[in-house]
């Protein structure tokens, strides 16, 4: 009786230059030998600042970032990294779990999110999840006028001057500036910038178009948030 060998085809995984953002030595040590063992190149950063000169200034495929970095924490040099349009993927490592935590990691600009103690096995295979995939495109700037907000770092400027904005007050003048010179009703901008939870009649619409006419509008000697009587807003780049 003959026998047949089944020949297994394994993908070649090409070596990959990796930033670990890591200050325990041993942690660190531990990363960097795995990493070097599959054949990849790495940087380490001890700290925050290290961590965002490293990610600004160099080219990597991923970036491994611990949360709990002295000087500034993970969170903030995901934020830092992405504000200046670096879009290497991010894999977040921390002891903290709490849904929050991860939310705001995610939200800071991380691709992925593994807690400690991790397998190695699991971490490279995220990690080269994460390169196959690329970097994710960087969301283009939105410009009506002179004011500009960027999706990415969610910083809003006028003039060339920073203003600063709630979270709601971002999610309402993100709507207005997607869809500029276009009349919006109440109903409108209470489906795309607020949940379900909130009524049709409610003035919360009126009070947040009021926040910010005072702070994109007013300061500036501006008037762009228009009110177009019976109907809704309008946001002009031409006023």
């Amino acid at each position: 009786m003959s026998t047949h060998a089944t020949l297994i085809w394994l993908p070649t995984i090409p070596s990959m230059r990796v930033l670990v953002a890591e200050d325990e030595p041993k942690m660190a040590r531990l990363l960097r030998r795995a990493l070097t063992e599959h054949g990849d190149v790495v940087d380490v950063a001890a700290n925050g600042p290290d961590a965002v000169d490293a990610a600004v200034a160099s080219q990597y495929d991923a970036v491994l970032l611990d949360v709990m970095l002295p000087g500034v924490d993970g969170f903030e040099v995901c934020r830092r990294i992405r504000a200046n349009g670096v879009w290497t993927p991010v894999l977040m490592l921390t002891a903290r779990t709490a849904v929050r935590d991860r939310v705001r990691g995610l939200d800071a600009g991380a691709d992925d999110y593994l807690a400690k103690p991790f397998s190695l096995d699991e971490l490279l295979a995220r990690l080269r999840a994460l390169v196959r995939r690329g970097s994710p495109e960087r969301p283009a700037v939105l410009v009506v006028g002179d004011l500009a907000y960027d999706p990415a770092s969610r910083r809003v400027t006028r003039e060339g001057q920073e203003v600063e904005l709630s979270a709601k007050e971002l999610a309402l003048l993100e709507v207005f500036m997607r869809r500029p010179e276009q009349v919006l009703t109440r109903e409108q901008l209470l489906e795309r910038a607020w949940d379900m939870a909130y009524e049709n009649r409610s003035n919360v619409v009126d009070v947040y178009v009021r926040y910010l006419r005072e702070k994109i509008d007013r300061p500036f000697g501006r008037a762009s948030l228009e009110t177009v009587r019976g109907l809704g807003y309008r946001l002009t780049g031409s006023r």
